[in-house]
């Protein structure tokens, strides 16, 4: 039987506590296509055999990134993740660690949290990281709203720069919007970044501004950060690739103010999708105005080494309607996978990572661009670039794909249009075999 704790009066009070009449009135915001009017067709029972069957037939009719060459990004990367990683993720200590509420027996976790928490202030150049966001585009939110807080509400604009994910775009308007936030949010367009600069006025809070950028742009920051800083604004650098701040000064060293991103590219896989991790650093006068927690470093009563909760400013925990965020949690275990993969590439090994994708991409450039009716819209790139292409992009990866081939992302998947431009993507995964394939193939498609 199920437990069915509250009655009709019970949920009638609820309802009208918040202000509605009705449970159908608290999803209003879902588009009616989105509903369903009965049940899915689905067989009401079967057994466990036979669902495992019929799944595996679903899943067939997929064409998994590890079985074909695979030329996609976007803002998720498929690198090559070492067995160590799985093998000490899946620990018990780790697997089944929770909330570090009680220091004293969550060491373990804390500690874990403190070294992912340096090793990204060190990545970014800022002054402190905390121990993690949902996903980059949440992080990106999060950060948008932290500068109306900097700004004590005096504030309450943000330009967004014109290379700037569509998708963090939409997850920063959605939290934007009832928070009393105008988005100064400029389309999409190649080489247009540069033009946001003149959008920055005494009432802008912050800048947001993604590098490498959504088409794979290189920006440089600082002409940002002084126009920024000259109007008392702040600036927000965003990056999809945490690979690339490997090979790029980071965006600390450029002037930024707070930088997030999305930490997948490093120990996490691709996952069908989910989850990611989002990093999350700024400079030090603004933490306390920082989502999430941060964990530190201290001396207990015997003199010994120790870890504690710093700063938890989340609905949640402590601080309840007065928190930053309420973002209640950090994602963990991907944080744990992030800093095992860092911490076995080492400095020098990230920048040979970070060199080894950026020379794949500049060969497979250079071999895409010289076919007939392709040509490269970017001046510069690491392993991400852009391709204008003489027939519609989402046609040509359909044909790609009956060829075997994950040949990239139509940028028009993101914004809707420009039909004709690529993404594409070279990892240290892709080999020779698979630049000739995709070179070969993508060839006789426009021909």
């Amino acid at each position: 039987m199920r437990y069915l704790p509250l009655n009709e009066n019970d949920r009638a009070e609820m309802l009208a506590k918040v202000g509605v009449k009705s449970i159908d009135d608290l999803f209003v915001d879902v588009p009616k296509s989105a509903v369903l009017d009965d049940l899915i067709d689905l067989p009401k029972h079967q057994s466990e055999a036979a669902v495992e069957r019929y799944m595996s037939r679903l899943s067939a009719k997929s064409v998994s990134a590890s079985s074909v060459p695979f030329f996609c990004g976007a803002g998720a990367y498929k690198h090559h993740i070492p067995a160590t990683v799985d093998h000490l993720i899946q620990r018990s200590e780790f697997l089944t660690a929770y909330t570090p509420y009680q220091p004293e027996i969550s060491q373990g976790t804390l500690q874990a949290l403190f070294e992912f928490q340096t090793q990204v202030a060190l990545l970014t150049g800022m002054d402190v990281a905390n121990a993690s966001m949902y996903d980059g585009s949440t992080a990106c939110a999060e950060a948008v709203v932290m500068a109306s807080r900097v700004a004590r509400g005096k504030k309450k604009r943000a330009v967004l720069a014109s290379g700037l994910h569509p998708h963090y775009a939409a997850a920063t308007q959605t939290v934007a919007q009832y928070l009393g936030i105008e988005l100064v949010d400029n389309p999409s367009v190649p080489g247009q970044d540069a033009a946001t600069i003149d959008q920055i006025d005494d009432q802008t809070a912050c800048i947001v501004v993604q590098s490498p950028n959504v088409f794979g742009e290189i920006i440089d920051l600082e002409p940002y950060a002084k126009a920024a800083h000259e109007k008392g604004a702040l600036l927000i650098a965003v990056f999809n690739e945490p690979v690339a701040l490997g090979a790029i000064k980071s965006p600390g060293e450029q002037g930024a103010d707070i930088v997030v991103g999305e930490g997948q590219g490093i120990g996490v896989g691709l996952n069908f999708g989910g989850p990611h991790v989002g990093l999350f650093a700024c400079r030090q006068k603004l933490v306390r105005q920082m989502p999430g927690r941060v964990c530190g470093e201290t001396i207990d009563a015997n003199g010994e080494r120790g870890f504690v909760l710093t700063l938890s400013t989340r609905e949640q925990h402590i601080r309840r309607e007065k928190a930053t965020s309420n973002i209640c949690t950090n994602s963990g275990l991907c944080c744990l996978a992030f800093t095992i993969h860092m911490t076995l590439l080492g400095e020098a090994g990230l920048r040979k990572l970070a060199k080894l994708n950026h020379a794949k991409a500049c060969e497979l450039a250079d071999r895409l661009s010289a076919i007939d009716g392709v040509e490269l819209v970017n001046d510069t790139f690491f392993n991400e670039f852009t391709l204008r292409l003489s027939s519609d992009a989402a046609a040509v990866i359909e044909a790609l794909a009956e060829k075997g081939i994950l040949g990239g992302v139509p940028v028009s998947r993101l914004t809707g249009d420009q039909k004709d431009l690529l993404l594409v993507t070279a990892t240290e995964i892709v080999t020779d075999e698979d630049m000739a394939a995709f070179e070969t193939a993508l060839s006789e498609i426009l021909s």
